[in-house]
Order: C-alpha cells, then sequence, then structure tokens
C-alpha cells in the first residue's frame, strides 16, 4: 500500500508540532522517522493512524485521498499503530483484549478469536498466553499482543512508535525479525518511529529527519549515523561523562528480601546502596529487578526480610510514607503509573507537592509548574494536559515533578523515549541529585547506558542476585552472558 502525507500541519496553540510536512511512503520497505522529541514524529503518526485530525493538509492511499474520523477507521483503511504505551486495559485478559473494539454483535466468538491469536503468535515466533492477565505481562508481551491485534485487523501499513524502549534485547530481536518479514516478504508498508540511530540503521531502507515540526531531510540507509545526527540536531551532541564522586553513608539497605507474586518472585536479594551511589540493575524481562524496586518503593510489601533507610526499618510501608521520607519512584508507564492523561500539568505540580494547604494558590502554582517546565526543557505550557505531550516530554516532566531534597531515587528506564541530547540533559540532573546526597537506583535494558552511568551494578536473573560487579570492571559482552545466567 502506497501512502502519500502532503502538506499536513497541526498547531497546538502557538506549538507547530507539524509544519507543512509532506512524506512519500511505498509497500515493502521500512521506513524510518528520526528526530529529537518534540520534533513532530508521534504528532504526524497519530495523524496517519487518525488518532487526531490534521488542521490542514492531504493524506492519500494508493492515490486516494482520505480522512480518517478514528483508529478504528484507519485500520479499516489499512493502517494501524502500534503506540509507545500500549493501547490496552491491564485488567483484562489476553484474550479479551484481543477481542476488544472488534465488531462481533452481541455475541463474542472466543473459540475463533483463540484459533486466531495462536495462528498468527505462532507465525512471529511470539508466545502469549490468552488466559494471562494484561497486568502479568512484559511490555514486550504487550507490544506483541498489540501487534497481532492490528494484523488481524487488517493492517497494510504498521506504524510501530518507539517499539524497542522498555523491552529486553530478546524481544527485540524477535520483534525486529518480525517486522523485516513483513515488509520485506509479505509487502507491508512499515514505519519505525525512532530516536534509535543504530536501530534505524540496522533495520530501516530509507529514512526521514524531523525538525522543529518540519522535515529537514531524508536519505536511503545505511548511511554514515553522523549525518542524521547533523539532520536531527543541526549539530553533533556532546555525551556527558560520569563526574567521580565520594560516597557517604548507606541510604538503602535490603537484607534477605523475599517477595512472591503471581508471575514473579524475589529469593533472598541483599544488597546496601550509599548516598551518591548510582547502582544500575541489569537483567532480562522479569528477573526480579523491576519488583526490587516496587518494593523498595512500598508499591509491594516484602513477604520476607527487611528493608532499611537510612537505618530506619521501612519494609512494609506504604508508598506514601516512603515519598515522606524522602523516596521517589519513577515508573516506566508514563500514563498509567506516573501521570493523568487528563489533567494539567499545573495541577500535577499541584498533587505533588509533599504539603498541602485548606486552599490552592493557583497563581504561585501555574508560576512554579513554567519555572520547571522552562528548568526541564519540555515542551508544553502550564495549563497543557499530561495526555497532550509527546512522549519524550512526558519523561521530562516526570522528572520535572521530584521535590527537593531525596534521600533515594527509583527509577524504571529514566531514558525511554529520549533522543541522545535529551538522555545526557536527565543524567546531568541525576548526578546534581547525587551531588546532594541521594542514592540512585535504575533498570535499564540498554547495557551501555548500564555501564556508562552506574558506580556498580547488580545482575538479576531469576528472581535472585547472580552478581554485583563494579561498572568499570566490566563490559556489554560479559554483562550479556551474566543477565543470562552465565555465573
Amino acid at each position: 500500500m502506497r501512502v502519500e502525507l502532503r502538506q499536513i500541519r497541526k498547531y497546538f496553540g502557538p506549538v507547530k508540532a507539524n509544519d507543512g510536512i509532506s512524506l512519500d511512503l511505498e509497500g515493502g520497505k521500512i521506513f524510518g522517522l528520526l528526530g529529537e522529541n518534540g520534533a513532530g514524529k508521534s504528532t504526524l503518526m497519530k495523524i496517519l493512524s487518525g488518532y487526531q485530525p490534521a488542521d490542514s493538509g492531504t493524506i492519500l492511499l494508493e492515490n486516494e485521498p482520505v480522512v480518517f474520523e478514528s483508529p478504528a477507521g484507519a485500520l479499516d483503511a489499512g493502517v494501524g499503530m502500534l503506540y509507545q504505551d500500549p493501547h490496552d486495559f491491564p485488567p483484562f485478559r489476553v484474550i479479551d483484549s484481543y477481542l476488544l473494539g472488534r465488531d462481533g454483535g452481541i455475541s463474542l466468538n472466543y473459540r475463533q478469536a483463540r484459533r486466531e491469536l495462536a495462528t498468527l503468535s505462532s507465525r512471529y515466533e511470539f508466545e502469549i498466553d490468552p488466559t494471562a492477565y494484561i497486568d502479568t505481562l512484559s511490555m514486550g508481551e504487550r507490544q506483541q499482543l498489540e501487534l497481532i491485534r492490528l494484523l488481524a485487523g487488517g493492517a497494510e501499513v504498521l506504524i510501530l512508535d518507539e517499539p524497542t524502549t522498555g523491552i529486553s534485547a530478546e524481544q527485540k530481536e524477535l520483534l525486529f525479525e518480525s517486522m523485516r518479514r513483513l515488509a520485506h516478504e509479505e509487502g507491508k508498508t512499515l514505519i519505525l518511529v525512532s530516536h534509535k540511530l543504530e536501530e534505524v540503521q540496522e533495520l530501516c531502507d530509507h529514512a526521514y529527519v524531523l525538525r522543529r515540526g518540519q522535515l529537514v531531510g531524508e536519505t536511503e540507509i545505511p548511511c554514515p549515523t553522523e549525518k542524521l545526527v547533523q539532520m536531527m540536531f543541526g549539530q553533533v551532541p556532546e555525551r556527558s561523562p560520569r563526574p567521580p564522586f565520594t560516597l557517604g553513608e548507606t541510604v538503602l539497605e535490603a537484607r534477605d528480601l523475599r517477595v512472591r507474586t503471581y508471575r514473579l518472585s524475589l529469593e533472598n536479594v541483599s544488597l546496601q546502596v550509599q548516598a551518591g551511589e548510582v547502582l544500575g540493575l541489569a537483567g532480562l524481562e522479569g528477573s526480579g529487578q523491576r519488583l526490587f524496586l516496587q518494593t523498595c518503593a512500598g508499591l509491594i510489601n516484602p513477604d520476607e526480610g527487611d528493608i532499611f533507610l537510612k537505618d530506619k526499618k521501612v519494609g512494609g510501608w506504604s508508598y506514601h510514607q516512603m515519598q515522606q521520607a524522602g523516596t521517589a519512584y519513577v515508573s516506566a508507564g508514563r500514563l498509567e503509573a506516573g501521570l493523568v492523561a487528563g489533567l494539567s500539568l499545573t495541577e500535577h505540580v499541584v498533587l505533588a507537592q509533599p504539603e498541602h494547604d485548606f486552599m490552592i494558590d493557583w497563581e504561585n502554582a501555574r508560576a512554579d509548574t513554567g519555572q520547571r517546565i522552562a528548568h526541564y526543557q519540555v515542551i508544553g505550557r502550564p495549563d497543557s494536559t499530561a495526555g497532550e505531550l509527546s512522549g519524550g516530554n512526558q519523561q521530562r516532566f516526570l522528572f520535572a515533578l521530584l521535590n527537593h531534597p531525596l534521600n533515594l531515587l527509583l527509577l524504571e528506564h529514566p531514558t525511554r523515549g529520549l533522543d541522545i541530547r535529551s538522555a545526557n540533559w536527565i543524567w546531568e540532573l541525576l548526578y546534581e541529585r547525587r551531588q546532594e546526597g541521594s542514592a540512585v537506583v535504575f533498570m535499564s535494558a540498554d547495557l551501555d547506558e548500564v555501564i556508562e552511568r552506574s558506580d556498580r551494578i547488580a545482575v538479576f536473573f531469576g528472581g535472585r542476585i547472580l552478581r554485583i560487579v563494579n561498572a568499570s570492571e566490566t563490559n556489554v559482552e560479559e554483562l550479556g552472558h551474566l543477565i543470562g545466567g552465565e555465573a
């Protein structure tokens, strides 16, 4: 299916998200859509997928102009989008989510749905249990389910918005193989929205680059990476080094921690984290690192063992109590556990305050929000809703909500969906936190980031800490063997 976008424009107040963008996309190829956070990539693809209307411009499919009133209308025409945050319902089962939105009349045909799900899963080598609940799946498994739903709905044009963020290396490789098969063997048109240049070089046939809402260049792939960086930023951004720091007192200590949930568990996890230390958590998806973070944050109570925050026993405390004790947790699910899509940025800042007066001073709250927006370089306004922000700007705003001072920062994929310059900026802010005495514990699927940004790395495997290594004394190859369970 041939897709043409002609002079697409979309404005949000004074912000020109898309300012006259034209693209030509043909079947059987994978196209990269590149740009820094806020460049307009996701907005353009949401217009193509029927999620939001353009202010002006034309979409053509096979030389015929089309107007989509909704994502369902776009999928009926053969265009489907896999969003950064999966559009599913965590309390539902996989089979229910698969059937969601299907025109099945009064009753739903579960038998046929299971057959379809099994057939499509087998074709692309996905392993998804139809009886499992969505909230027990990994991010990669949820993406696989969404992709299957789009293919079952007849998608010939597939848009994937930052699909590799927060998924394991194995899931990424499986996704890439599926994308190559869909484009090069089945003739579908694929669009990869990404800021990860190495993935674009590995996967794509052609790339378009956006900057500040405009198309600034295009190129065949492969090409010199410096050329893509130059088009994205106008210059090659420098990567900020990890500054040295003298560690202080023990901030967090876990002793013989045991936690058991529906699918995952922690067994005999013990470690200490000092003030000013950056501890990276590495491991395959579901190895226990996320469960460890949630337990230390007070979101999950341990079954056995103790947690100490500056010598104070806090095991079993609620998240609210942990917040009052100077702990903050940033989830990978920006609109699931971090932000509320329909609330304004000012309302988020008010809710994030540790103490509240009886009456809210909205004028001061808006001024405070404006200062945070400027300091954290968020493209948005105090009255913008969280749902209006791009994924990268949502990530920046999550950090803007963190209060001062903090004893402990617990982070899931802190640079998820961020371009090189934005990721550097976030780590500069985290290094400022360590200067204030905060301990930083983070998990990431990017092994380069884990090694480059950590002082020590705790490798999780099967719910246990397999080994704790000094980041300066390991490399990606060794770490890859460790997370695979090779002690």
